[in-house]
Protein backbone atom coordinates (compact mmCIF):
# COMPACT_ATOMS: atom_id res chain seq x y z
CA UNK A 1 0.00 0.00 0.00
CA UNK A 2 2.96 2.22 0.83
CA UNK A 3 4.60 1.06 -1.91
CA UNK A 4 1.72 2.20 -4.05
CA UNK A 5 1.47 5.42 -2.68
CA UNK A 6 5.32 6.65 -3.33
CA UNK A 7 4.85 5.29 -6.81
CA UNK A 8 2.15 7.90 -7.32
CA UNK A 9 4.55 10.35 -5.67
CA UNK A 10 7.08 9.52 -8.22
CA UNK A 11 4.72 9.65 -10.98
CA UNK A 12 3.65 13.23 -10.02
CA UNK A 13 6.78 14.33 -9.49
CA UNK A 14 7.86 13.55 -13.00
CA UNK A 15 4.65 14.99 -14.61
CA UNK A 16 4.79 18.15 -12.75
CA UNK A 17 8.51 18.14 -13.80
CA UNK A 18 7.98 17.33 -17.40
CA UNK A 19 5.13 19.62 -17.39
CA UNK A 20 7.21 22.41 -16.45
CA UNK A 21 10.07 21.84 -19.07
CA UNK A 22 7.38 22.04 -21.60
CA UNK A 23 5.90 25.32 -20.44
CA UNK A 24 9.72 26.67 -20.81
CA UNK A 25 10.12 24.89 -24.45
CA UNK A 26 10.83 29.06 -25.81
CA UNK A 27 12.39 30.14 -23.12
CA UNK A 28 15.70 31.93 -23.79
CA UNK A 29 18.09 30.50 -21.61
CA UNK A 30 16.02 28.14 -19.45
CA UNK A 31 17.72 24.88 -18.15
CA UNK A 32 15.52 21.34 -18.02
CA UNK A 33 15.09 19.86 -14.68
CA UNK A 34 15.41 16.32 -14.47
CA UNK A 35 13.64 13.16 -12.20
CA UNK A 36 15.27 10.14 -11.10
CA UNK A 37 13.70 7.41 -9.15
CA UNK A 38 15.47 5.38 -7.19
CA UNK A 39 13.79 2.32 -5.05
CA UNK A 40 14.86 2.29 -1.58
CA UNK A 41 13.12 1.44 1.84
CA UNK A 42 11.05 3.72 1.52
CA UNK A 43 9.61 2.70 -2.18
CA UNK A 44 10.50 4.89 -5.06
CA UNK A 45 11.84 7.91 -4.56
CA UNK A 46 12.36 10.91 -6.89
CA UNK A 47 15.08 13.20 -7.06
CA UNK A 48 15.24 16.60 -9.10
CA UNK A 49 18.33 17.69 -10.14
CA UNK A 50 19.35 20.59 -12.72
CA UNK A 51 20.53 19.79 -16.28
CA UNK A 52 23.04 22.72 -16.93
CA UNK A 53 24.20 21.20 -20.47
CA UNK A 54 23.80 24.12 -22.86
CA UNK A 55 20.95 24.94 -25.38
CA UNK A 56 21.40 25.77 -29.04
CA UNK A 57 22.00 28.82 -29.97
CA UNK A 58 19.36 30.76 -31.87
CA UNK A 59 20.14 33.91 -34.14
CA UNK A 60 18.48 36.73 -33.43
CA UNK A 61 20.63 39.53 -35.56
CA UNK A 62 21.05 41.69 -33.03
CA UNK A 63 24.54 42.86 -31.89
CA UNK A 64 24.04 43.05 -28.34
CA UNK A 65 22.15 39.81 -28.06
CA UNK A 66 25.23 37.79 -26.91
CA UNK A 67 25.57 33.58 -26.19
CA UNK A 68 28.19 31.91 -24.91
CA UNK A 69 29.49 28.96 -27.25
CA UNK A 70 30.10 26.21 -25.24
CA UNK A 71 31.48 26.01 -21.81
CA UNK A 72 31.44 29.02 -19.63
CA UNK A 73 29.40 31.86 -19.08
CA UNK A 74 29.81 36.33 -19.28
CA UNK A 75 29.67 38.26 -16.29
CA UNK A 76 27.56 41.00 -14.79
CA UNK A 77 27.06 42.93 -11.84
CA UNK A 78 23.67 44.13 -10.35
CA UNK A 79 22.58 47.28 -8.40
CA UNK A 80 24.25 45.20 -4.98
CA UNK A 81 27.62 45.33 -6.82
CA UNK A 82 27.31 41.17 -6.70
CA UNK A 83 28.96 39.59 -9.83
CA UNK A 84 26.83 36.89 -11.53
CA UNK A 85 27.73 34.47 -14.35
CA UNK A 86 25.45 34.22 -17.62
CA UNK A 87 25.36 32.39 -21.07
CA UNK A 88 23.17 34.30 -22.87
CA UNK A 89 21.28 37.92 -22.40
CA UNK A 90 19.48 40.08 -25.00
CA UNK A 91 21.64 43.53 -23.41
CA UNK A 92 20.20 47.25 -23.98
CA UNK A 93 22.05 50.52 -23.89
CA UNK A 94 21.49 52.48 -21.56
CA UNK A 95 22.03 56.51 -21.47
CA UNK A 96 25.60 55.99 -20.28
CA UNK A 97 26.38 53.30 -22.91
CA UNK A 98 26.38 50.43 -20.84
CA UNK A 99 25.33 47.10 -21.89
CA UNK A 100 21.85 46.01 -19.25
CA UNK A 101 20.31 42.79 -19.60
CA UNK A 102 16.53 42.21 -18.99
CA UNK A 103 17.00 42.08 -15.03
CA UNK A 104 18.94 45.40 -14.76
CA UNK A 105 22.42 43.88 -14.38
CA UNK A 106 25.54 45.64 -16.44
CA UNK A 107 27.54 43.66 -18.59
CA UNK A 108 31.49 43.66 -16.73
CA UNK A 109 34.24 44.70 -18.96
CA UNK A 110 37.07 43.42 -16.45
CA UNK A 111 35.56 44.87 -13.23
CA UNK A 112 33.75 47.63 -14.71
CA UNK A 113 30.48 48.06 -16.52
CA UNK A 114 31.62 48.09 -20.29
CA UNK A 115 30.75 51.31 -22.75
CA UNK A 116 29.68 50.70 -25.89
CA UNK A 117 28.51 53.18 -28.87
CA UNK A 118 25.03 51.78 -30.57
CA UNK A 119 27.15 50.69 -33.70
CA UNK A 120 29.95 48.60 -31.81
CA UNK A 121 30.97 45.06 -32.28
CA UNK A 122 31.89 42.13 -30.11
CA UNK A 123 34.10 38.86 -31.78
CA UNK A 124 34.28 35.92 -30.50
CA UNK A 125 36.74 36.63 -28.13
CA UNK A 126 34.39 39.51 -26.52
CA UNK A 127 36.53 42.65 -27.96
CA UNK A 128 34.04 45.34 -28.06
CA UNK A 129 35.08 47.94 -31.45
CA UNK A 130 33.26 51.03 -32.09
CA UNK A 131 34.14 52.46 -34.80
CA UNK A 132 37.12 50.41 -35.45
CA UNK A 133 38.48 51.40 -32.21
CA UNK A 134 39.45 49.39 -29.21
CA UNK A 135 36.90 49.70 -26.62
CA UNK A 136 37.10 46.97 -23.85
CA UNK A 137 36.85 43.40 -23.76
CA UNK A 138 33.61 41.36 -22.15
CA UNK A 139 34.52 39.29 -19.11
CA UNK A 140 34.01 36.00 -19.75
CA UNK A 141 35.48 32.87 -17.66
CA UNK A 142 38.50 31.34 -19.04
CA UNK A 143 38.05 29.11 -22.18
CA UNK A 144 34.55 31.18 -22.88
CA UNK A 145 34.19 32.28 -26.85
CA UNK A 146 30.92 34.60 -27.84
CA UNK A 147 28.51 34.95 -30.45
CA UNK A 148 27.22 37.92 -30.90
CA UNK A 149 23.53 38.17 -32.47
CA UNK A 150 22.22 34.91 -31.03
CA UNK A 151 20.87 34.00 -28.01
CA UNK A 152 21.18 30.70 -25.90
CA UNK A 153 17.67 28.64 -26.75
CA UNK A 154 16.08 26.26 -24.08
CA UNK A 155 18.06 23.08 -23.87
CA UNK A 156 14.18 21.42 -24.00
CA UNK A 157 13.02 18.69 -26.18
CA UNK A 158 9.21 19.32 -26.95
CA UNK A 159 8.69 15.94 -28.58
CA UNK A 160 10.85 13.84 -25.33
CA UNK A 161 9.23 15.89 -22.46
CA UNK A 162 5.70 15.20 -23.87
CA UNK A 163 6.28 11.64 -23.79
CA UNK A 164 7.60 12.20 -20.12
CA UNK A 165 3.98 13.94 -19.52
CA UNK A 166 2.10 10.67 -21.01
CA UNK A 167 4.46 7.90 -19.35
CA UNK A 168 4.08 9.60 -15.92
CA UNK A 169 0.11 10.05 -16.49
CA UNK A 170 -0.06 6.30 -17.42
CA UNK A 171 2.37 5.59 -14.32
CA UNK A 172 0.11 7.75 -11.90
CA UNK A 173 -3.15 5.89 -12.71
CA UNK A 174 -1.71 2.47 -12.94
CA UNK A 175 -0.58 3.18 -9.30
CA UNK A 176 -3.86 4.51 -8.54
CA UNK A 177 -5.71 1.54 -10.09
CA UNK A 178 -3.56 -0.88 -8.40
CA UNK A 179 -4.04 1.10 -5.12
CA UNK A 180 -7.93 1.15 -5.23
CA UNK A 181 -8.13 -2.79 -6.27
CA UNK A 182 -5.74 -3.83 -3.19
CA UNK A 183 -8.86 -1.17 -0.97
CA UNK A 184 -11.34 -3.15 -2.23
CA UNK A 185 -9.24 -6.27 -1.77
CA UNK A 186 -8.66 -5.93 1.71
CA UNK A 187 -12.65 -4.73 1.94
CA UNK A 188 -13.77 -8.21 0.76
CA UNK A 189 -11.73 -10.04 3.30
CA UNK A 190 -12.72 -7.83 6.05
CA UNK A 191 -16.42 -8.74 5.15
CA UNK A 192 -15.64 -12.19 4.50
CA UNK A 193 -13.72 -12.57 8.10
CA UNK A 194 -16.73 -10.92 9.36
CA UNK A 195 -19.74 -13.03 7.49
CA UNK A 196 -17.70 -16.34 9.30
CA UNK A 197 -18.03 -14.53 12.79
CA UNK A 198 -21.48 -14.24 12.63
Amino acid sequence: MELMATAMHAAQTKLDVAAANLANVSSTNFHKSLVRATLGPAGLVAQRSFDASPGPLRRTGRAFDLAVAGAGAMRVRDGFGRIWSERSASFERNAAGNLIDPSGRVLLGGTRPLVAGPDATIDANGVVRDADRYAGRVSLTPGASLESGFLEAPNVDAVREMVGILVAERSFETAQKTLVALDETRQKDADDVARVKA
